[in-house]
C-alpha cells in the first residue's frame, strides 16, 4: 500500500492507494509541480478505491465523474467509497474525493460479471501502426518554441509514450491558425504493469482524460493555458467494452462536436492493435474567453 509522500513517478506508484478506514482510501500526492491536479489521476485513484470494495469476479464497465473543484497535486486525496448496490450481476459504487476538507470529485462506477452476448462494432481503426510513426520530438520538429515547451511538459506530466498520427492542432495554434477539432495518437505506459485487468482498467481511466479537452479549442486558433482562455473539465464518462492492457500500444481518436454557452463537448474512442474498440469516452468542459 502507498505511503503519505509524493508519488515518485510511474503508473504503478500512482495506482496504489492505502486503506485508511472502512471503505476509506488515501491516494498520495503526485509530486509534480502544476497549478492543479490532473483530473485523470484523480479519476483513476477513485476508480481503484471503488474496485477494492467489489468482488474480484466483477469488472468495471462504466464510470461517470464530476469534477467539483480543482485538485491540489501537492496534497493527498481521501477517497470515501459508498456501496450503493450489490446485485446478482452488477455492483454500483460512489466515490467522493476530498482534499483540505472539500470535495474535489464525485465518481460513480458500475461493475459487472462477465457475460456473453451479441457483438457488433461500427467504428474502425484507421491509424497506421505506431512503429511507422515518428517520435514526438521528430513529428514536432520545426514547430514554434511554445510547442516544443509543451512537448517537454507532456513528457513530465504523463507516464506514457506517445506517437502522433498527423499534425496536432497545437502546431497550427502555435502559428495562430485554426485547426479541425480532432486528433489521433497512440499511447502506452512507459513501464510494464502487473497482470491485473482491474489495474489496467484504472490506468486506462487515467489515460482517457489525456489531451481530450484540447481538441475543443483547436477551431479557435488557441491552446489550453493560453492567455485569454479559461478551461476546466466538468464531467467525464468512460465505457469499458472489454479488457485491454495499458502497457501495450492503444490508439486514441478524439474530437469535439460542439462548443457553445461556455462549454464544449468532446468524445473519444480507444482501439487496441487488433482494431477492437475497447473504450468510449465523453467529456464536457468549460471553455470561456477571459480578459488578458
Amino acid at each position: 500500500m502507498a505511503g503519505t509522500g509524493p508519488v515518485p513517478g510511474g503508473l504503478v506508484a500512482l495506482l496504489d492507494v492505502e486503506e485508511a478506514g472502512p471503505d476509506l482510501f488515501r491516494g498520495r500526492p503526485r509530486g509534480i509541480p502544476a497549478d492543479r491536479a490532473f483530473g485523470g489521476a484523480v479519476v483513476a485513484q477513485s476508480l481503484l478505491a471503488a474496485t477494492a470494495t467489489v468482488p474480484d469476479d466483477r469488472a468495471v464497465h462504466s464510470l461517470h465523474a464530476y469534477f467539483v473543484r480543482a485538485g491540489d497535486p501537492a496534497a493527498p486525496t481521501d477517497l470515501q467509497v459508498t456501496r450503493v448496490r450489490d446485485g446478482g450481476s452488477y455492483a454500483t459504487r460512489e466515490v467522493t474525493a476530498v482534499q483540505h476538507g472539500r470535495t474535489t470529485l464525485v465518481l460513480t462506477s458500475s461493475f459487472a460479471r462477465p457475460e456473453t452476448g451479441p457483438e457488433h462494432q461500427v467504428p474502425a481503426l484507421g491509424a497506421p501502426p505506431p512503429e511507422s510513426l515518428p517520435l514526438p520530438e521528430e513529428s514536432l520538429a520545426g514547430a514554434p518554441a511554445p510547442v516544443a515547451e509543451w512537448l517537454s511538459w507532456l513528457d513530465r506530466r504523463h507516464p506514457f509514450d506517445f506517437r502522433f498520427d498527423g499534425a496536432l492542432p497545437r502546431v497550427a495554434a502555435g502559428r495562430g491558425e485554426a485547426a479541425p477539432p480532432r486528433q489521433r495518437f497512440w499511447f502506452r505506459s512507459r513501464e510494464a504493469l502487473p497482470d491485473d485487468p482491474r489495474l489496467h482498467a484504472c490506468a486506462l481511466a487515467y489515460a482517457s482524460d489525456m489531451l481530450l479537452l484540447s481538441v475543443a479549442v483547436a477551431p479557435h486558433g488557441t491552446v489550453i493555458g493560453a492567455p485569454g482562455v479559461a478551461t476546466a473539465s466538468l464531467d467525464h464518462a468512460v465505457w469499458f467494452h472489454g479488457p485491454a492492457r495499458a502497457d501495450t500500444w492503444l490508439c486514441y481518436e478524439q474530437e469535439s462536436d460542439r462548443s457553445a454557452g461556455g462549454r464544449a463537448i468532446c468524445s473519444g474512442r480507444v482501439f487496441d492493435r487488433e482494431g477492437r474498440l475497447v473504450l468510449s469516452v465523453v467529456q464536457e468542459g468549460m471553455l470561456r474567453r477571459r480578459p488578458v
